[in-house]
Formats: C-alpha cells, structure tokens, sequence
C-alpha cells in the first residue's frame, strides 16, 4: 500500500524548482499559477536566494506549486492515502481531488499572506528538537512558554514561540535532546500566534467548490481519515494555529498496512521520519525529476 506525502514548510532551497520547468508543460502551468495568485514563482523558485524563499508568502505558495507539479509527473496513480505535513496539507487535498490546482494554488496564497501578517505582530520563530522523550519534553517546553506546535514521530518534536522563549531553550534543553535546530520559517506556526489568520483562512475559504477525497486523506490534526472535502477544509483552516500531529499520521499509515512512501518535491524532510518510525516501509523522497522514474517503479510495485 502506496501513501503519498507533500513536505512543509522549511523543506525549500534556493533553485530547487529549476529542473522542473523543463519537464514539458511545466514552465507554463508555473506561469499560469504565478499570474492568477500575483505571485512569480518561477522567479522564486529558479532563482531568488534563501533569505527571499523563507518569507511565508513566498514559500507556501511555492511548496505547494512545486508538489503538484512533482506528484502530476508521476502519472495517474493510485496511492492507498495521501497526506501533507502543514501546508503540504494543501499539496495532498489538491492531489485527492478536494480542490482545484487553481483553487489550492489561492487558497494556499491567502494562508501564506495571513501566517506572514499574524507572524509580524511579534517575532516567534520554531526550532526542531532531536531526541528525547515526549514525555519529559513537552512539559519541559510548555514551563519555557513554548508550544509543541509540531509532534513529528521518530524522536523529533519542534517548539515554537517567542525568539526570547527559543534562546533559552538553547541554554535549557529537555533531558535527552541532542540538539536544537532553528527551522528556516519566519514565525511561530499552529500556535496561538497564528489566531489570527484563522479569520482570514475562513474568508478565503468560504466560497471554495470542494469534493470529497478519491483517496484516503490523513489529517494532521488527529491523524484520522477524513471522508468529506467540507471536513478537509474546516480542519485546513483551523489547523494553521493548532499542532501539527505528524507522529499520529505516521500511526495511521501503519494502521492502513503501508509497505511504501513517497514524498513530492521538495521531498526529504518526511522520508527521513519514516525510515526512523515506518520500520521496513520502501521510502522515496522526489527532489528532482531524476527521482521519477525510481519514484514510477515503487509505484508499480505498491499502488
């Protein structure tokens, strides 16, 4: 059983999307998604620098443009479930049918401008935490004033709060931990820091035609299956100041008996918890359009 991930943010580089305009039809359909959202991400993504790519609205809208553009050069598979870590959410709703390229591609932009408004009342940020156990980190982070904002799986939870709040965490690590890790994101996402793009999520969303998922969808708030495309959306809008439940995702792919994952471009960042937490599972991360055909040959063995 195939599943099917997009990454989060964080997971982009300079340059990354450059190969993929040459895969045919790609350049314009990137052409197509920058003029509707008035955002050039062809530019963003070939050759803006690492500080540029790391603005929120900038980034969202690139990583989700750069995952279908990925998961469409695989072909038309049928994966056993989808899911995407944060706004890789959006990726896989897109993927299972729930919007539109172009509704996704929208609504992603109106996510990415209201996380980057909200992020700019106070400067919060998010650090990854390698090793530990939850047990002993999470009440560690909440005394700091942190938030768990996003439960990964595999030994790895990432705080987010104040900058103040993550510099001492620095010199107050949880028993355990190995190391603390600033994330390249400009803010401190599903946190209640991030309430007041909820409003605006909501606005954005509201007039949006929506279908149920053609394949089972993983949602990261509880790591359940969600049946309805009305249920995926209330759970995308709300879901950007709640923590992200990538361990319980992860469970769920066991549950629904996985044997492989592939992870769309950017990919990486998730692959590499699922070779930690999905023991014997096959692992793919699609990074660029030379991964495609090994990415085409585990979909023929496991779809």
């Amino acid at each position: 059983m195939l599943v099917l991930v997009a990454p989060g943010q964080g997971a982009q580089t300079p340059g990354f999307l450059t190969p993929w305009l040459d895969l045919p039809g790609a350049a314009d359909r990137i052409a197509a998604w920058s003029d509707a959202i008035g955002l050039d991400l062809a530019h963003y993504g070939t050759q803006a620098d690492a500080d540029a790519i790391r603005d929120t609205a900038v980034a969202q809208p690139l990583l989700v443009a750069a995952g279908l553009l990925s998961a469409a050069a695989l072909g038309d598979i049928t994966p056993g479930a989808v899911a995407g870590h944060s706004v890789g959410e959006i990726t896989a709703a897109a993927y299972a049918g729930v919007l539109s390229d172009d509704a996704a591609l929208g609504l992603v932009r109106a996510r990415g401008l209201a996380m980057a408004d909200a992020a700019a009342v106070t400067e919060t940020g998010m650090a990854a935490l390698l090793g530990g156990d939850p047990e002993v980190t999470v009440p560690h982070l909440e005394k700091l004033g942190l938030t768990p904002a996003n439960v990964n799986g595999a030994g790895q939870i990432v705080a987010a709060g104040t900058l103040e709040q993550l510099a001492a965490l620095q010199e107050d690590k949880p028993e355990g931990v190995r190391k603390v890790v600033p994330l390249k994101v400009a803010g401190a996402f599903h946190t209640e820091h991030m309430a007041p793009a909820v409003a605006a999520l909501e606005e954005a969303a509201k007039d949006l035609t929506v279908a149920d998922p053609r394949f089972a969808y993983v949602s990261n708030r509880d790591g359940k299956t969600v049946a309805t495309g009305t249920d995926v959306i209330s759970r995308l809008v709300g879901q950007v100041a709640n923590p992200v439940r990538w361990d319980l995702c992860m469970e769920t792919f066991q549950e629904l008996g996985v044997t492989a994952l592939i992870e769309v471009c950017p990919g990486g960042t998730l692959t590499g918890l699922a070779k930690r937490a999905l023991k014997g599972v096959q692992t793919l991360a699609v990074k660029t359009p030379d991964d495609l055909d090994a990415a085409r040959a585990l979909v023929a063995e496991h779809s």
